[in-house]
């Protein structure tokens, strides 16, 4: 039987019924509505909102989160094959995903109280509200035990003065998740949209995740009701937990995006006729794509294996950051391979390759940057901190 250049090592024979019924349905989606549209969204620097009810209807909202709030139970292998699916797409629309479901909805699940989860988890399911992810701070996002915006007990209340910056989805978001430091160590507040002193301003002039919405929070004397704080975690704990589920699905989305570079590269190759023979023919680009199929291979078996780890309770945050740190570089790599193979053409968004590149920019950057994750792996083999 023929191979799947796509999937030298058969990885789809790995998944279980539900699993590939999961990765074919998210796979039409993006081929019928994401990649008609994504091309022009990015260069109008532009979200494609009108794309959310049906990511919701699809189940692809907290995926993983437990039926009774609305949300579709899926395993975690599921979850990581709708994100690489979506990248494949694009990657704003995988982080739009990612943030909703592994930074928002998680953590009202993972630290809130049931009003809470009430309240917020079914409506976030239907695309109804939108949530984002407060951490990141305008000094700088490695270092968050130095976070600067803090959160003072006044009576029933609390009050929130600081800034958050680059984060997604802020100015479309009904709630955000907001981690500030307390006289009792770091928590997580719900702040509202429109509650007074809170603000958004939209991030504008980006050449990444242009079709995603970056913003800016700003909060002065923010009043936070007790009943918007997330009591069941305190510390550096909460926001780093929420931040291993998104690297998870993290390390599958930029096998979609390597994928589809892969793909536009090989048929372009083949078409492209230089000297009387087609570009394919040449040693140089065989070399290329092979040594892109190679990496792909891996990355995919690394994600497989770490989904499968994780659905049976075992998965650790050094093993999520040794797949991050590897599938982002596979990625952004083979992204510009790609881009090279089309020449000229490739510095057009009419072809994928520089918009995926650019992307990755942003993802091999944000949630652990390379050398974090690099610093991970050698804290564990070394057992010294060299942060």
């Amino acid at each position: 039987m023929a191979l799947n250049p796509y999937d030298l090592y058969d990885i789809r024979s790995l998944l279980s019924e539900e699993e590939r019924m999961v990765q074919d349905s998210v796979a039409r989606f993006v081929d019928e509505k994401v990649l008609p549209i994504i091309g022009e969204a990015f260069d109008q620097a532009r979200f494609p909102k009108e794309l959310v009810p049906e990511i919701a209807a699809m189940g692809l909202l907290g995926s993983s989160l437990p039926e009774k709030y609305g949300c579709a139970g899926l395993n975690a292998v599921s979850y990581g094959l709708i994100c690489q699916e979506l990248e494949r797409g694009d990657s704003g629309i995988r982080s739009f995903v990612s943030v909703q479901s592994s930074l928002c909805m998680y953590p009202i699940y993972a630290y809130g109280t049931e009003e809470q989860r009430q309240k917020w988890l079914p409506g976030m399911a239907r695309g109804e509200l939108i949530g984002c992810f407060g951490l990141t701070e305008p000094h700088g996002g490695s270092d968050p035990a130095n976070m600067k915006t803090h959160a003072k007990r006044d009576g029933d209340d609390w009050v929130i003065n600081g800034a958050k910056m680059w984060i997604t989805n802020g100015n479309l978001a009904d709630v955000a998740i907001v981690w500030a430091q307390t006289e009792d160590g770091i928590q997580g507040f719900l702040v509202e949209k429109g509650m007074k002193g809170f603000a958004a301003q939209e991030v504008h002039r980006k050449m990444s995740l242009r079709a995603s919405v970056t913003s800016g929070l700003f909060f002065d004397n923010v009043r936070v009701p007790e009943a918007n704080r997330l009591p069941n975690v305190k510390g550096l704990k909460g926001p780093l937990g929420c931040l291993t589920q998104a690297r998870y699905g993290i390390t599958w989305g930029p096998i979609g995006a390597a994928i589809a570079c892969l793909q536009e590269a090989t048929e372009y190759s083949k078409t492209r006729i230089l000297f009387g023979r087609p570009l394919a023919a040449n040693q140089a680009v065989q070399i290329k794509l092979a040594e892109m199929a190679r990496r792909i291979t891996l990355a995919q078996l690394l994600s497989l294996q770490l989904g499968r780890l994780k659905d049976a309770g075992n998965m650790q945050p050094a093993q999520v950051s040794l797949a991050k740190w590897n599938n982002c570089r596979m990625a952004i790599d083979i992204a510009r391979e790609a881009r090279d193979i089309l020449g000229g053409a490739g510095i057009t968004t009419e072809y994928c390759p520089i918009r995926h590149a650019l992307n990755l920019e942003s993802v091999i950057t944000y949630e652990g940057t390379e050398t974090v994750h690099q610093l991970v792996i050698g804290r564990e083999l070394t057992g010294i901190n060299a942060f």
